[in-house]
């Protein structure tokens, strides 16, 4: 993808799996929030929590459906 008048382009994109905020490796305001879990890289440990209730959310759903 051509991403600027100076013929950069971008090969990959690294998105936050939760919220899919765009990561980048030096940004101009970089944020020391960045997590890994689970071999994926989250903007935060809130988006990482996130995703976790999400799923016990889900979990909790499919039994009460049951």
């Amino acid at each position: 993808m051509k991403f600027a008048q100076n013929r950069l382009y971008i090969e990959s994109y690294n998105k936050c799996p939760n919220c899919g905020i765009l990561l980048y490796e030096k940004p101009a305001n970089a944020s020391p929030d960045t997590v890994t879990s689970a071999g994926q890289t989250y903007c935060s440990a809130w988006c990482v929590q996130w995703e976790a209730d999400r799923a016990s959310r889900r979990q909790a759903g499919r039994a009460d459906a049951s």
